[in-house]
């Protein structure tokens, strides 16, 4: 029987495929992923897939039918088993092969799951992914072959490179990590018994459900127990990880929230020493601190597009040995392979902490100090909301506004900066402010408001916390 399949609209994403279980991706999903991505691997002359999984209760019912779309496209099938996003990366970089997918819904709620895919070691996204769906609706894909699959265990290698890398010198560090109940948790358990100091970790046990709290660690209530045990602990830096643990969230000694922007200023200053003139990247909604310090730094600031793929793929075109996003999400080229990897990224942060002269929080504070408002969303219909910007960026710029047009519309002024853009995965529009001053920041907030009315928009909440940093 001649193969087709149509997927529900609403799983075909910007960076990957994802949905909820049992509503809008179901185990025929999964088959027909692997059906029409093992074509694409084999017309591309590819061979091998490697596949892996997270800790979610559908996860390996969807590996079984991911892995026999592939085998059907006449593939050889590593499947590496239960483990974080990064582990199948570092398998994907590590073993050769054509393509590689891992299935995880990432800090989403627990009824959701997805597929992140790579061909020949390259994100694999954007239009690509709409012709996944294009492909199952017409039927493309190559003749039906016998394919085979074979279980290979990459975790003590994995472990092994992670471990390389470590330079922390002699002083013993106090840790607390939070797993979050994620897909980390067995191979955390191992990483920190190769560590030295004293290291706790919080909710090891993977466990799809999240029973303790959602995990997305750049969401300050879903810190609060690692904020809790940091302070009674007296620890020295608290770690958090989302649920494939390719993001991280950092809690200082403290126990403040340490932002994205901020500790990539660390990370910036360590790889610019070895790396004296190159190009650090960072999205669009990063602080304007981090820009200025890495230029301070030796570096070239390159503010670029939200999304993990999009980095990716712009650290490769520039060679760039560092790149990050406000979401936790941290890319390593100095020694590492390109990918974001928040297992990686606490080695490297580690080894910097254990180098300093005084405790985390001192970098924090010494920082130029900024207020912003924290990530605000605000509905918005698809149809619409790249309109928006259209509209706010032409208006703008007939102005003479100072507009960077790179990810949405990003305004500076002499109090600060703004930033209005489409989310590309949700009917969402994402703003953001910064100022030096409090009055500076509500002037700021003014000037995004009469752009969203002037596009018939309701103003979004400007009453949330502002978070100071």
């Amino acid at each position: 029987m001649a193969f087709t399949h149509r997927f529900d609209p609403t799983v075909l994403r910007e960076y990957d495929i994802r949905g909820i279980v049992g509503d809008t991706l179901h185990e025929a999903d999964a088959f027909a992923i692997g059906r029409c991505f093992g074509s694409v691997i084999a017309r591309d002359g590819g061979r091998r897939a490697v596949v892996g999984y997270d800790g979610r209760l559908s996860s390996p019912m969807l590996e079984r039918h991911l892995v026999d779309g592939l085998k059907a496209c006449g593939l050889e099938v590593v499947r590496v088993g239960r483990g974080p996003t990064p582990m199948l990366y570092y398998a994907a970089a590590t073993i050769e092969n054509g393509g590689a997918v891992m299935l995880t819904g990432s800090h989403n709620p627990p009824d959701y799951n997805g597929f992140k895919m790579i061909l020949r070691g390259k994100p694999f996204f954007g239009a690509r992914i709409t012709e996944i769906g294009r492909m199952a609706a017409s039927g493309d894909v190559v003749a039906e072959a016998a394919g085979s699959d074979r279980a290979e265990d990459v975790s003590a290698e994995y472990l092994a490179r992670l471990m390389s890398d470590w330079d922390g010198g002699d002083r013993l560090l106090n840790v607390v990590w939070d797993n979050g109940n994620g897909a980390a948790g067995e191979l955390l358990e191992r990483l920190v018994r190769s560590l030295p100091g004293s290291h706790t970790v919080l909710f090891p046990e993977i466990d799809g459900r999240f029973p303790n709290h959602h995990p997305d660690p750049t969401v300050p209530k879903n810190l609060v127990r690692l904020i809790a045990e940091v302070r009674e602990r007296g620890a020295d830096i608290g770690i958090a990880f989302d649920g494939d643990a390719d993001r991280i969230g950092i809690v200082d000694d403290t126990g403040c929230v340490m932002f994205g922007d901020q500790f990539l200023v660390l990370l910036a200053r360590d790889v610019l020493s070895r790396h004296p003139g190159a190009t650090i990247i960072a999205d669009a909604k990063a602080s304007q601190v981090l820009f200025d310090e890495i230029a301070r730094a030796g570096g070239v600031p390159l503010m670029y597009k939200t999304g993990h793929s999009l980095i990716k793929a712009k650290m490769a075109e520039v060679g760039s040995p560092l790149a990050g996003e406000m979401s936790g999400h941290v890319f390593f080229a100095d020694h590492w392979y390109g990918f974001d990897d928040a297992l990686y990224a606490a080695i490297r942060l580690l080894g910097i902490v254990a180098h300093l002269s005084g405790p985390l929080s001192a970098e924090r504070l010494a920082l130029p100090q900024v207020v912003n408002t924290p990530e605000l969303r605000f509905n918005c219909e698809e149809s619409r909301k790249f309109q928006v910007i259209e509209q706010v960026a032409a208006r703008l710029k007939a102005e003479g506004a100072k507009v960077s047009d790179i990810d949405g519309v990003r305004v500076q002024t002499a109090d600060g900066w703004w930033l209005l853009r489409a989310s590309n995965t949700q009917a969402v529009l994402v703003a953001r402010a910064e100022a030096a001053t409090a009055a500076g920041l509500e002037r700021l907030q003014a000037a995004l408001a009469r752009q969203l009315e002037a596009s018939g928009l309701a103003v979004p909440d400007f009453s949330a916390e502002n978070a100071g940093h």
